[in-house]
Formats: C-alpha cells, sequence, structure tokens
C-alpha cells in the first residue's frame, strides 16, 4: 500500500520546518519544493539524515520541478514573501497572490485530486484564491490560521496562569489579522472558564497580544516572520486530514449559509477528515461576538475583492 505523500511548496524557513514536523510524526513521504535552485534538495537531504538521530522512515525529496510531486495527497502552499516590520499580512496581497496562482497551477496540474492547506499570508484572502485556481470542491481547500492563532493565546494564557498549555482550550475566530476575533467565552483552563482563574485585565491584555503576535515576532526577527508555530499548526491540519481523525480545528475554511458569511473563506472550528472539511461547527456566539466576527468577516471580503481582478 503506497504511502501517503505530502508535498510542500516554498523550503523558507516556514516549508522547511513543515517537512521537519510532518517528518518527524511520519505522517507519508514528503517533497519539498522551491524555486531557487539546490534549497530544497539540500534541506531535504539534511532532513534525511536526521532520520537515523530522530527515528523517522519516510523518504524525503527535494526539487525545483513539480513532476516529483505526483499524486499528492496533501499539498501545503507555503510560498510567498514574508512580511517585514511594520508590514501587515494585507501588504503582501498582490505579489502573494501572483506566487500563489503560479504554485496551485502547478499544482493541480500533477496532484489533481489533492487536498490544499493554504499558508501564504493574507491566508484568508489567498485560500480563495486557491480554491478559484484549482477548481477543487471547497471542502478539499483549507488555510492555516485559527489553529496557530487559537495555539498563541493557548501560550499566552499557560504564562498567565501557570497552567499546562496542554490543559487550555482556547479558539479564535474570523480573518487571520488585526481583526481576529478571540473567543473568552469559549476557552477555558482545565475547563474552568478563563474569568475563574485569571483577571479580566490580564484576559484583555492575552486577547490584544493574541491579535498582535505574528507582528510582536516580526519586530523582534527583522528579517522574516515566525516559523515553528505555523508550520507546527500547518502539519497539524495535514495530519488530521490525512489519518481521519475528524477533529475540530479552526481553520479558514468556505462558509455560506454557516454563520451568515455567504460563501468565504474565513476563520472558523472546522472539523478535518479524510475529505478535508468535513463540517464547520457552530459556536452560539453573543451579540458582540458576533458582530466582531461579522467585522472581521468584512475585512475578509474586502480582500478577496482586490483579487477580483488577478483571476479573471
Amino acid at each position: 500500500m503506497a504511502h501517503p505523500k505530502i508535498t510542500i511548496v516554498g523550503a523558507g524557513n516556514v516549508g522547511a520546518t513543515c517537512a521537519l514536523w510532518a517528518a518527524v510524526r511520519d505522517l507519508g513521504d514528503v517533497v519539498l519544493v522551491d524555486v531557487l535552485e539546490g534549497l530544497a534538495a539540500g534541506k531535504a537531504m539534511d532532513l534525511e539524515q536526521a532520520a537515523p538521530i530522530a527515528g523517522f522512515s519516510h523518504p524525503i525529496t527535494g526539487s525545483t520541478d513539480y513532476a516529483a510531486t505526483a499524486g499528492s495527497h496533501i499539498a501545503i502552499v507555503t510560498a510567498g514573501l514574508a512580511r517585514k516590520p511594520g508590514m501587515s499580512r494585507d501588504d503582501l496581497l498582490v505579489k502573494n497572490a501572483e506566487i500563489v496562482s503560479s504554485v496551485v497551477r502547478q499544482l493541480m496540474a500533477h496532484s489533481p485530486d489533492a487536498i490544499l492547506i493554504v499558508v501564504s499570508n493574507p491566508v484568508d484572502a489567498m485560500t480563495a484564491l486557491a480554491h478559484r485556481v484549482s477548481g477543487l470542491p471547497p471542502e478539499r481547500v483549507v488555510g492555516m490560521a485559527g489553529v496557530l492563532d487559537s495555539a498563541r493565546m493557548r501560550a499566552f494564557l499557560a504564562a498567565a496562569s501557570g497552567a499546562s498549555p496542554k490543559d487550555i482550550q482556547a479558539c479564535v475566530l474570523g480573518g487571520h489579522g488585526d481583526s481576529m476575533v478571540p473567543l473568552v467565552r469559549h476557552s477555558s483552563i482545565g475547563g474552568v472558564p478563563l474569568e475563574k482563574r485569571l483577571a479580566k485585565k490580564d484576559i484583555e491584555t492575552i486577547v490584544e497580544r493574541t491579535r498582535n503576535a505574528g507582528a510582536e515576532i516580526v519586530a523582534l526577527l527583522k528579517t522574516g516572520s515566525a516559523f515553528y508555530a505555523p508550520a507546527a499548526a500547518a502539519v497539524e491540519m495535514a495530519q488530521a486530514i490525512l489519518r481521519d481523525e475528524r477533529r475540530i480545528l479552526p481553520c479558514a475554511a468556505y462558509c455560506d449559509k454557516e454563520y451568515g458569511v455567504g460563501g468565504y473563506f474565513v476563520g472558523v472550528p472546522a472539523r478535518l477528515g479524510a475529505g478535508g472539511v468535513v463540517e464547520i461547527v457552530e459556536f452560539d456566539l453573543s451579540a458582540d461576538e458576533r458582530a466582531a466576527f461579522q467585522k472581521s468577516v468584512e475585512h475578509v471580503k474586502g480582500l478577496v475583492r482586490k483579487l477580483d481582478s488577478l483571476i479573471r
């Protein structure tokens, strides 16, 4: 029986770290692709030489040629420009749209049945673009956002409370940007509501830090953006799909009637399984939460409208 095949497009920090996480979890054969000659091949070779130490067994291939990706079950798209200090994710829209369009066309030419996980920013708009360019059913295209944003919120809650990150549940809805909606009411520490463990002021600080977490890292790195956690988040989604775990993970998924979105990819809790997005899970939102979510959705819609001239 053939192993699952995972293609990762972009051998920069995010892509190479996706390859590392996928290899360590032994999810399947990994193919790393990059336009820069030798980059993907060199990183793949380096990773393969770690296999005897780390104990993983599936082959890792690096190439500039998309022929190596043929028959992929999942393709993780990380290609694109990274943010620099002072830039928002939205500033990457036009250039990354060109890159993502080209990448998706080449992926589909060799793996027409693959499920796409989009990481490139601004991720909600790039996921919509990947869907249109690929021609895939919407449930087979999903963006990585909420898993990362929720993980960041959980990490901040763990630091503030002294609890283990494993025992903290958090969910972030909406677009992957300044308008994201951390759901305090639906978050808990060891099953205990946040307001019973932390002061209101501390919770508000964590909510705001969650929204700005990516920019905080960009400001510190100065020459790039986050990659360990984004890559871990993308591979978490890939594992849920490849192993049909049917886990509920927040991600940029296609919503029509769900949450009243009206046909856009936006951050929501989604059950991920063998076919991609199996179900959109609708939380009971308060009036304030729904208003904040709607504001975030409108921002995503604005980005998608800007793309219209690029994909006609």
